[in-house]
């Protein structure tokens, strides 16, 4: 106990909290395991039923004008909360009378449901409106509902509602789709994909720490804090849907980020464990200093990727919102579970820890010699960062025209809103979808709704001339009879009555034949808007049109903040790291470019379809959320490898001499010796977390593809050609200058900044 007490108060005391971390687990490791396994229990209890509660909507501005006017059509036009849609086909005519009277099954069926407003059909509208819910060929017909209720029971009700009418009838057949079972089916396709990835990941990590650490006892612990950092996350995301709206997604990023980062963590604790008991002869001893100092880098990365996930709440849009208090809740216990339930493992099981060398044993089977411990200088780590620094500067220029050149396709990009698409061609709600845009004249997704909330005292007339003008907009093909109350009693725009007085708001409907997210569809909707408003009335835009307009300006409005606050952030932390404002500089360029890559395959592959869009259906944008969330998850697992290396440079570089006097030549040795005792772990660290989300890319959600494809190419390629080539290449150029401060910025380092000692 005398000798814990001494080692604990030999230590600075900026780190305190990791020495009293340190000695309670070397005091009492049992404790520490037997307390984390019941609140882990008690959490998994509260945390695993979250799927229930999560949404798989909020892609879309809620405060834009497009929600206000989907909130008028529902409150006062009856339009249902989210369209259900239904298509009914016939192998002769839709109006033949087994599909009549199928039709006006499912018709009553809703009705009498209590579940659904605003019906329209192919059967009941009158003749205009009955028109454009008929296939071209005549075969086919639609029934659209709006399912009613609150976000948190529209699935189930769609669900009972669906299990209820959607099914064949002999030659009849019966097809959902539409928003509100694209929604259910999203939920339900994410949670298969779940456990699915779960299966793939979990057995193929395990299988490559194996190979990094050999002992099978090793090899558990970082899955089992990995799961420990899982179920927290979980809880928390189940917490917050107390409060709001969490997308379903962000389930799948917190099992993927949570199972990567904890293995990060705890293979850094891990590897500097073993590096210190080859030079220690205490155990207790070699705990301590890991924990002051791989200790601190895990819980000074963990803060940087935490706050870079944390910047997404500064968005209006829920969807980003969810993976801010997804990524935070993660990293926050991927970085507690390591720090605590790491080193308590490592004091019980002592040299059992060790045992199980699957190596050794593949070894003896094999008649192979033990592999002979070799000087860092001899190794390929060593030897590969110096021949990289004697070509720096050819070496880096290449590297930097290389992560450009595939980077470029990202300034062809084009923002839209998910569709039935996003799912695979399986799921009747894409299936609908086809039918819709092949078979059908009009398409609901191309109209234009425009609610005027306030029509007290306007007159027919006045009305009629509104739609009109809209009518004489390119690519309109018509608008429909304004919908509202009036004191006459009298439809407006009715020639017999131009006088008729409005009371209440008014509704009307242009459709168009402009292409989604176009540049015709955009020159529309600006046509549209300028068009003057009858009586100079606020007039509102629904649609999808202008829901993608009002999210990508949700989204781009904020961006500016959001890219300073993640740079700020950057530059502070860093500098409180080093002392430098060069290095912090250095990272931040070196973490975009690295991202380059990662968005020109996005754009590529899932935006262009190339590589047959990795088996999704390319629709010609991207999801207009995924580049922002893209970049501020990958820039936070950047900085996670940058802090690791960086971390160990500086101690290799302030083991040369103090406060800069190092030469040139020092500060080349000590890239070369950082890169040399983290490249093992880093690189075994990032194909773990590539494994983990390319798992991803065998999910069935487009969205959810895109996302593991593109983060497992930023990782890739900032593990390799950025961590391995471009800081080398960087630090041998700049030589000293890396550690470069003006005098004011050492004293205040000197006072706050993060150091051992």
């Amino acid at each position: 106990a005398k000798n814990l007490a001494n080692i604990g108060s030999a230590r600075p005391e900026g780190r305190d909290v990791l020495g009293r971390i340190a000695r309670l687990t070397v005091a009492a490791p049992r404790r520490v395991i037997a307390v984390v396994a019941l609140a882990m229990v008690a959490i998994a209890v509260f945390g695993i039923p979250v799927a229930k509660s999560l949404s798989a909507g909020g892609l879309e501005n809620p405060d834009s004008e497009s929600a206000a006017a989907r909130t008028l059509l529902t409150d006062k036009f009856g339009a249902g909360d989210v369209q259900l849609l239904i298509v009914v086909s016939a192998p002769d005519r839709f109006d033949s009378p087994q599909a009549r009277a199928v039709a006006t099954d499912i018709i009553d069926r809703l009705q009498r449901s209590g579940r659904v407003a605003g019906i329209s059909s192919a059967w009941t509208s009158p003749r205009p409106a009955a028109a454009a819910l008929v296939s071209r060929d005549r075969k086919a017909g639609l029934i659209v509902a709006g399912v009613t209720g609150d976000p948190s029971r529209q699935q189930a009700s769609t669900r009972a509602l669906v299990d209820q009418v959607a099914h064949d009838r002999g030659p009849i057949t019966v097809r959902a789709g539409g928003p509100a079972m694209v929604n259910l089916q999203i939920t339900e396709q994410s949670k298969r994909d779940l456990v699915f990835t779960e299966a793939l990941v979990l057995p193929l990590s395990f299988l490559v720490l194996v190979w990094v650490f050999g002992g099978l006892f090793a090899a558990a612990l970082p899955v089992a804090v990995g799961v420990m950092a899982i179920l927290g996350s979980l809880a928390v995301l189940r917490l917050v849907t107390l409060f709001t709206d969490v997308s379903i997604f962000a389930l799948n990023l917190t099992t993927a980020m949570g199972l990567a980062l904890a293995i990060d963590y705890t293979l850094l604790i891990l590897s500097r464990f073993r590096g210190e008991m080859s030079e220690c002869a205490s155990r207790e001893q070699a705990l301590m200093t890991t924990m002051v100092s791989a200790g601190r880098t895990v819980l000074f990365s963990a803060t940087t990727v935490a706050l870079s996930m944390a910047v997404l709440v500064l968005f209006p849009i829920p969807f980003l919102r969810s993976f801010a208090y997804a990524g935070v809740a993660t990293v926050a216990f991927a970085a507690a579970a390591a720090v605590v339930v790491t080193p308590a493992v490592i004091m019980l099981l002592g040299d059992r820890l060790e045992a199980a060398d699957v190596r050794r044993f593949v070894r003896r089977v094999l008649h192979r010699p033990e592999v002979a411990a070799r000087p860092v200088e001899q190794q390929f780590w060593y030897r590969s960062t110096q021949f990289v620094m004697r070509h720096a500067v050819p070496i880096g220029v290449g590297v930097m025209a290389l992560l450009l050149v595939m980077g470029a396709p990202f300034l062809g990009v084009r923002p839209g809103l998910p569709d039935d698409r996003v799912l695979p061609r399986s799921a009747s709600a894409h299936q609908v979808g086809d039918r819709l845009r092949e078979d059908f004249a009009n398409n609901a997704a191309t109209a234009v709704p425009i609610v005027i909330p306030d029509g007290a005292a306007l007159n027919a007339g006045e009305i009629g001339r509104y739609a009109a003008e809209l009518s004489r907009v390119p690519d309109v093909s018509s608008v429909s009879a304004p919908t509202g109350a009036f004191v006459a009693g009298r439809p407006a725009g009715a020639p017999s009555a131009p006088a008729a007085q409005v009371r209440g708001s008014i509704l009307l409907t242009v459709d168009s034949s402009a292409p989604l997210f176009s540049e015709r569809s955009e020159t529309q909707l600006d046509r549209l808007h300028a068009v003057p408003t009858p009586g100079g009335r606020a007039v509102q835009f629904a649609g999808t049109a202008q829901a993608n307009r009002d999210t990508v300006h949700g989204i781009v409005s904020r961006l500016p903040l959001v890219l300073g606050l993640i740079a700020i952030i950057t530059l502070v932390l860093l500098f409180l790291l080093t002392g430098s404002v060069v290095l912090p500089v250095k990272s931040l360029a070196l973490n975009v470019l690295s991202l380059t890559a990662a968005f020109g395959a996005i754009v590529w592959i899932f935006q262009d379809g190339h590589l047959g869009g990795f088996g999704t259906t390319a629709t010609g944008t991207l999801v207009a959320n995924m580049p922002v969330l893209l970049f501020c998850i990958a820039f936070g697992l950047s900085m996670d490898y940058e802090v690791f290396l960086i971390s160990r440079i500086r101690e290799f570089w302030l083991g040369f001499g103090d406060d800069g006097s190092p030469t040139a030549a020092g500060n080349d040795e000590s890239v070369a010796l950082g890169v040399a005792h983290t490249a093992r772990v880093i690189t075994a660290a990032a194909l773990i977390m590539a494994i983990t989300f390319a798992a991803l890319a065998a999910a069935q959600l487009s969205a959810l593809r895109l996302f593991g494809v593109g983060l497992t190419v930023a990782v890739l390629v900032d593990a390799t050609l950025v961590r391995l080539v471009l800081v080398p290449a960087f630090m041998h150029v700049m030589g000293r200058w890396n550690w470069w401060a003006p005098r004011p910025l050492v004293r205040l380092h000197r006072r706050l900044g993060i150091t051992d000692g």
